[in-house]
C-alpha cells in the first residue's frame, strides 16, 4: 500500500509540474528573451529521469507484492530452486553412480536448473506485466516499457542473487571437481536473460490479446525442462531426435552454461547468435504489436 502512494505521489507530481510549465508559458508576458513557441504538432521534451523514476516505483511496488507478503519474502527465492536442485540430485544419484558431466549431481543441475530458471520466470513476469499494472498505465507517464523493464531488472537481480548462492553452496558443500569460466557463464546468463525478455514481451501481447495462447503456453511449459538439457544433455539423445532438439534455444543456454564449469563438457552445438536472433526477433515482434495496440489491451 505504501509503494502504491509513492508511484502515485510520483505521477501526479510529474502531472502537476508539467500542467505548471503549460499555465506559466501561457501566461508570461512575452519579452525579447522568451523563446520561439513550438511549431503546432510538436511535442515539449520530458522531465529528464522520468522513465527511471517510474521503474523504480514499479519495482518497489513488485517487491512488496511478491516477496513482502508472504512469509520469509526473499528466503523463498532461494528455497525453492535449492529444494528442486536436491530433490533431483536424490532421485538420480538412486539411480545412476555418476551424472552425465562431473562426479556431483547437485551441481549438474544446478548449471542446469538455474539458466532454464531465470528464462521461465522472466518470461512470466514479463509476459503477465501488463496484467500486473494495468491500473498504473493508465496515467501517461507510466509506459508499458517501464512496466517490462521494471519487471526486468528485479527478476534478474533476484536471480543471478540466487544463483550465486546455489553454485557457491554447491563448491562449498560438494566435491564437484569444476574449474569455473566466467566469461561463459555470464554469456550464458546473458543469453537466458535476453530470451525470456524477447519472449515475454511477445506473449505480453498475445497472453492479454488471445487467452488460449496462455493456456497453451502453460501446458508447453511443463515438458520444457525435460527436452532443454537440464536433466538429460543434447548428446545423451539418439537420432533423429538430437537433430530436432537443436532448434530448442534453451538447449543452447544450458549447454553454455555447462561448459562454464566442466571443460571436457561437449558443447560444439552451442550457437550463441541462434539464440540471439531468436530473442531479439520476438521482442521487435512484440514491441511493435504492444506500441500499436496496448491502448486497447488495457481498456479491454
Amino acid at each position: 500500500m505504501f509503494v502504491d502512494l509513492v508511484l502515485h505521489a510520483l505521477v501526479f507530481r510529474r502531472q502537476k509540474a508539467d500542467i505548471g510549465h503549460i499555465m506559466s508559458d501561457q501566461t508570461a508576458p512575452p519579452s525579447d528573451n522568451t523563446p520561439a513557441p513550438l511549431p503546432e504538432g510538436s511535442a515539449r521534451p520530458r522531465r529528464s529521469f522520468a522513465t527511471l523514476r517510474s521503474i523504480t516505483a514499479l519495482m518497489l511496488r513488485e517487491m512488496a507484492t511478491t516477496y513482502g507478503r508472504s512469509p520469509g519474502g526473499y528466503i523463498w527465492a532461494v528455497i525453492e530452486p535449492a529444494a528442486g536442485i536436491a530433490l533431483l540430485s536424490l532421485v538420480f544419484s538412486a539411480a545412476l553412480r555418476n551424472p552425465p558431466v562431473g562426479i556431483s549431481f547437485a551441481m549438474f543441475y544446478a548449471t542446469g536448473m538455474l539458466p532454464f530458471m531465470m528464462f521461465s520466470d522472466i518470461h512470466g513476469k514479463i509476459a503477465t506485466s501488463l496484467l500486473f499494472s494495468k491500473q498504473l498505465l493508465a496515467y501517461p507517464t507510466v509506459t508499458f516499457v517501464d512496466a517490462i523493464l521494471a519487471r526486468f531488472f528485479l527478476n534478474i537481480i533476484t536471480l543471478l542473487l540466487v544463483g550465486y548462492i546455489i553454485f557457491t553452496g554447491c563448491l562449498l558443500m560438494f566435491e564437484t571437481r569444476t574449474t569455473l569460466n566466467l566469461p561463459i557463464i555470464v554469456q550464458a546468463y546473458a543469453l537466458s536473460a535476453c530470451l525470456g525478455i524477447g519472449v515475454g514481451t511477445l506473449n505480453a501481447y498475445t497472453f492479454t490479446r488471445f487467452n488460449v495462447v496462455q493456456r497453451f503456453w502453460s501446458i508447453l511449459m511443463r515438458p520444457l525442462v525435460l527436452v532443454s538439457g537440464v536433466i538429460i544433455p543434447l548428446y545423451s539423445f539418439p537420432q533423429p531426435y538430437r537433430d530436432y532438439l537443436w532448434y530448442n534455444p534453451l538447449m543452447h543456454v544450458t549447454g553454455m552454461m555447462r561448459a562454464g564449469f566442466y571443460p571436457e563438457y561437449e558443447s560444439h552445438y552451442v550457437t550463441p547468435s541462434y539464440v540471439m536472433g531468436i530473442a531479439l526477433a520476438c521482442m521487435a515482434m512484440g514491441l511493435l504489436l504492444l506500441r500499436r495496440h496496448h491502448q486497447d489491451i488495457l481498456t479491454r
